[in-house]
């Protein structure tokens, strides 16, 4: 299994669409096997793009701390498993995801969102 966050100096970006890398923690026997970091360069705010790119690199979920309603949507279309609400060390996040540990709720854009519509 492969995870997904919005990457931002070791920490989950806060704001998931205008991250300019993400962080894909590879998964073996329960436990972090490796990671990567993969840019998502010309991708911000871009749903369908942003999509394509996690499902190339194999990942099952999406792990962010807030995300508007149409990214969300994007990447459940094409099967991704989405969780909002998380934040702080982007590997803590991982590791306590796979215990079960992980708290979360379910947040919007957590942003101040002039520039850019999220509506449906």
């Amino acid at each position: 299994m492969k995870i997904a966050m919005p990457y931002n100096e070791g920490r989950v970006n806060e704001h998931f669409g205008t991250s300019h890398e993400f962080v894909v923690f590879d998964i073996e026997d329960g436990k972090i096997n490796g990671k990567q970091i993969i840019s998502s360069a010309g991708r911000q705010h871009n749903h369908g793009g942003l999509a394509d790119l996690f499902t190339s690199e194999g990942v099952e979920v999406v792990i962010a701390g807030g995300m508007g309603p149409p990214m969300a949507s994007a990447l459940q279309s094409v099967g991704l498993k989405v969780i909002t609400g998380a934040s702080g060390d982007a590997e803590k996040v991982a590791t306590d995801f796979l215990s079960g540990q992980l708290i979360t709720s379910p947040i919007g854009c957590n942003h101040n969102c002039g520039g850019h519509d999220h509506h449906i």
